[in-house]
């Protein structure tokens, strides 16, 4: 258990921490109205829209967690040479993230998300992007990016939504990177990705993913599944979400986390969420099992709103007290 006066001091250091976010960088947007009738001229919904909003995705709703969060953070990634690429940019120098490691890429679009939304609910994801792999070129740009400022960062977000960016030769460099910089890596895997990121510090995937990494039963033995896939990997730790059965971290032990929401109503943008908090928090000095307690808080925030979320400090401090209420 994390008592409230260490978990006030992690909190706090959050803001001397510089992370580098390394991957899928997006933008969500979101088209909300109403619906009163059908289309004379096909039976689908007509949306009255109300409003649209756009919002970072992706890597990028990785690195918006960390900067809602207080930490200065290096962001890497490939764009289109385009009007939402331009958007992205502008919002991360409106919260002062460093987007210098950013490539443009006149070969591919900035990929968005657009969602239809009416009545609380999701009627159609429209998306642009092209999932080709980086050329070479690309990706010589991107590692000699990191390289450039390796000695600034204290830990490295590996965001994989299999878009091209983190391809094999880009991960094995990062990699090898941080660990002859004693950097942690950790990682949102994609699992057709999963043999990419052997050695990395942590990952955190949730089940289904956990299962396709490891090929295995859907309905089996989930200690053996996260121990055999920390194995496979050469990971020192792997934290296992778990929907509504929490979270469980893999270290030379097996700890089992409960879940806890205030009410769930949109999972969007939950991984980044965790991996985002997760990081952080071992990074400002957490153990890895007080950084997953701090993650489960977060995540339980973040689930209890419409769309992609972030959680502030004040937030987090507020829950873990109200659902691990004996401090210690």
């Amino acid at each position: 258990m994390v008592n409230k006066l260490k978990l006030t001091k992690i909190l706090d250091r959050f803001k001397e921490i510089k992370i580098a976010v390394i991957g899928d960088m997006m933008l969500d947007d979101y088209i909300i109205g109403s619906v009163d009738r059908i289309s004379p001229e096909a039976p689908v919904p007509v949306v009255n829209v109300k409003s649209e909003k756009f919002v970072l995705g992706g890597a990028a709703n990785v690195v918006n967690n960390l900067a809602d969060l207080g930490a200065k953070i290096f962001s890497f990634g490939i764009i289109g040479d385009d009007s939402n690429g331009e958007r992205l940019t502008n919002e991360f120098r409106r919260k002062n993230i460093n987007s210098d490691g950013i490539v443009k890429a006149e070969d591919r679009p900035t990929i968005v998300k657009r969602r239809i939304i009416a009545h609380n609910q999701q009627l159609l994801r429209l998306d642009w992007e092209d999932r080709k792999d980086l050329t070479t070129a690309q990706e010589d740009m991107l590692i000699k990016n990191v390289k450039e400022n390796i000695k600034e960062i204290d830990a490295i977000i590996l965001s994989d939504y299999d878009k091209g960016v983190l391809t094999k030769r880009v991960v094995k460099e990062i990699i090898d990177l941080a660990k002859e910089n004693n950097i942690i890596v950790t990682v949102d895997p994609k699992p057709k990705n999963a043999m990419n990121y052997i050695g990395a510090t942590s990952m955190t995937p949730n089940m289904k993913e956990a299962r396709e990494c490891m090929g295995a039963d859907p309905i089996g033995d989930v200690e053996r599944l996260g121990k055999e896939l920390k194995e496979k990997l050469k990971l020192d730790n792997l934290l296992l979400t778990r929907s509504e059965e929490g979270m469980s971290l893999f270290q030379d032990t097996v700890e089992n986390i409960p879940t806890f929401a205030k009410e769930v109503y949109d999972v969007t943008g939950a991984g980044d969420t965790v991996i985002s908090v997760f990081t952080l928090s071992a990074a400002a000095g957490a153990s890895w099992y007080e950084a997953a307690k701090i993650a489960n808080t977060a995540a339980g925030v973040v689930v209890g709103r419409m769309g992609t979320s972030t959680v502030t400090k004040e937030e987090i401090l507020e829950f873990y007290e109200r659902i691990y209420h004996e401090w210690k």
